[in-house]
């Protein structure tokens, strides 16, 4: 899906594509191999895979979060913007760059890390003071802000794995860490707006 991304220069043409596909299936997998950008075969065990792969699973469960807020929300456009993103990250993270040069679009635009943190600095004044650990829970919405900023957290395990092994850009790794600072307060916002009181952890009594 990466390599069909990059493969088109506009959005136009990229939409066009999917539209016009008439075979899903191409059996070139059925071995444990995939393609990267640019046609490398590597194992879909491979390090690279977990982490533009968990990449992919973060849009989709943010994707539901959209899904869960209102139509008049103020965060869904910003939610939907970040999941362009995340489709840019991944491509970048779906290219050996030893053995392919990065596509212009797969290059992070200047300012999404700052964006994100400017989003935080605007919610935060917001929220009232709340000491101690929240649990995730609350509305449904709200959980699953959480479980977004979890498996936001599993990707940026994943690409700290692969930049151990591979060249991969700062700006991603950046991004992908203030992303889970995002998706933090903005599960705690959720639940403000909806009234819903946050759930803390008490410690056991014993």
């Amino acid at each position: 899906l990466y390599y069909q991304f990059l493969k088109t220069s506009n959005l136009k043409s990229q939409i066009s594509n999917l539209m016009n596909m008439t075979k899903i299936y191409t059996r070139t997998g059925d071995k444990g191999m995939t393609s990267l950008v640019g046609g490398v075969r590597i194992k879909k065990s491979d390090v690279r895979l977990e982490a533009y792969g968990t990449i992919d699973e973060l849009c989709s469960h943010i994707g539901l979060l959209v899904a869960q807020l209102p139509q008049d929300d103020d965060e869904r456009e910003f939610l939907i913007h970040t999941q362009s993103n995340l489709f840019i990250v991944g491509s970048h993270l779906a290219t050996d760059q030893s053995k392919t040069p990065l596509y212009p679009s797969a290059i992070l635009p200047e300012g999404e890390t700052e964006a994100l943190e400017q989003r935080v600095d605007a919610i935060l004044p917001l929220l009232p003071e709340c000491p101690g650990f929240v649990l995730p829970g609350g509305t449904i919405a709200a959980a699953q802000c959480h479980v977004c900023r979890t498996v936001c957290r599993r990707a940026e395990r994943r690409i700290d794995a692969l930049a151990d092994v591979a060249e991969v850009g700062e700006d991603i790794i950046k991004y992908v860490n203030r992303l889970s600072d995002y998706l933090f307060v903005l599960a705690k916002k959720i639940n403000f707006n909806a009234h819903q009181q946050e759930i803390m952890w008490q410690k056991p009594c014993r």
